[in-house]
Parts: C-alpha cells; structure tokens; sequence
C-alpha cells in the first residue's frame, strides 16, 4: 500500500525506536497517530512531525479498546509496543508476567481484531508487529520476551493469508540488537566480539518497506545474527548453546539486570 496520504498508528512511540520509526512513516507522507504513557515525550515528537498524540497504556484493556474506537478509521497500525520481559522467569511476580503479556501479545492481538471491521469494509489495510530476533533465537534469560514475540510471529504469519483476500497486508518485523536507541541501547551492555547491532533507522526502514512491498516477515539484523535464527530453525537450540560456551549468558544475565526495572 502507498504510506503517502495514508493514516498510521503507531504504538510505544515514546521509545527511540518508536521516534525512529515515526519519522521515517512521516517521511513516506504518512499521517500519524502516536500513542504512548510517557506524554512528556510523545506530545513534543507529535508537534515535530504534525501527529496526534493519544496517551495510552496498552497494559489496560480499556485503553486498547479507546483506541480502536476513536481512530478506527486509520489505513495501517505498527504494532511496536513493549516491554523487555526479560530475565529468570522465577524472578517475575504473575502481576508483572501478566503485565507483559498483556503489552506484548494480547494488546496487538486485540487491537487488530477490534480494527478489522472497518478495514474490511475498505477492502484495504496493514498491520505491522515490530517481533524480534529473540522469536528466532530465543535464550536464557529472556523465556517469557521470546513467548511473546513468537506469539506475535505465529499470529502474523497466520493472520496473513486469513485478511490477504480482503486486501488487508500483515507483516512482522524482526530488529536484533539495536543501537542507540530502544531496549538493548537502554542497557548499556556490551555484546560479545563479532555480533553486530542494527540502528534505529534501519529497523524502521524494514517497516516501510514491509508496508509498501507487502512483505511477510522482514529481518533487521547484521548477516550473522540471521544466520543464527535460519540455524535455530533447523536445529534448536544450538545457537543458544554455542552463545552459552561463549559468553556463559554474561549478556542475558546483564541485560535482564539492567531491565529489572522496567517490568
């Protein structure tokens, strides 16, 4: 579909993903609905790029559902909300286990079906969910932020062929380690020797692209953090184990550390 004159919304545009993705949909000559709990950040990025901005917290079936119902009519949605979800699945009381999957999986899963009617009767749409690589290569440390973003996977990929006859798009997008901006730059952690990042914009280039080119699933990683999700599916586990002989899960461990948080 053509982003130009179209009406995005975009969810967790608070983050510098989010920011990053805003503006390259803005650049496309889309119109946008920013959405995000941080209004402080959200209103200046939405005076910046002419957008609206919509405080909400996707933690809150209510808000999901305010959404869906004062802009029903948008042409497309990134799904790009969420929260880091990582660590010891010990660790997380079932509040904040709930918590997570309400954000990462049940808030996209719930807005695309209360947005559907209307796309339908268009006969045109998109919907993007912003994965990760962690769907591919889950590891240790990071269980319940893989569910979800495999969840997000499964849902796509079978949502795609259910909505292709009704002109509606859906595609996943799947950023590895980003920096400068989101989760893995919020850290500070220092990644192992040869395994490559992926900037903010790059991520949301592959946004715009799965948008405009229709594209199923779209990766936003260096070639040898690919190469380890195509490995991971013809044998699983085994980049999980090799990282594990490498680093002995320093990465996992710091990361979920320094995400505590943000739970």
């Amino acid at each position: 579909m053509h982003l130009s004159g179209s009406t995005v919304l975009l969810t967790g545009a608070t983050g510098g993903l989010g920011a990053a993705i805003a503006r390259a949909l803005h650049a496309r000559g889309a119109s946008l609905v920013l959405t995000g709990r941080r209004t402080a950040v959200l209103e200046p990025l939405a005076a910046e790029l002419g957008a609206l901005a919509v405080a909400a917290d996707l933690s809150l079936a209510e808000d999901v559902q305010r959404l869906a119902d004062d802009h029903g009519t948008v042409d497309a949605v990134v799904h790009n909300a969420a929260l880091p979800a990582s660590g010891p699945l010990e660790g997380y009381e079932l509040a904040d286990l709930d918590r997570a999957l309400q954000v990462n999986l049940r808030a996209p899963i719930a807005l695309t079906r209360l947005l559907l009617p209307a796309m339908r009767r268009r006969g045109s749409g998109h919907h993007v969910y912003v994965s990760s690589m962690s769907a591919k290569v889950p590891t240790a440390d990071a269980s319940l932020y893989a569910a979800t973003k495999l969840g997000l996977r499964g849902f796509a990929q079978g949502l795609r062929p259910e909505l292709a006859p009704h002109g509606i798009g859906v595609s996943a997008v799947f950023p590895g380690f980003v920096r400068d901006a989101g989760m893995f730059a919020d850290t500070g952690v220092t990644l192992p020797a040869g395994v490559g990042t992926s900037s903010p914009e790059q991520v949301a280039a592959g946004v715009v692209r799965a948008i405009e080119r229709d594209r199923g699933e779209i990766d936003v990683a260096p070639i040898g953090v690919k190469a380890s999700g195509v490995l991971n599916g013809m044998f699983p586990g085994l980049p999980a184990k090799v990282a594990a002989k490498i680093e002995g899960g320093r990465v996992g461990a710091e990361m979920a550390e320094a995400q505590r948080v943000k739970r």
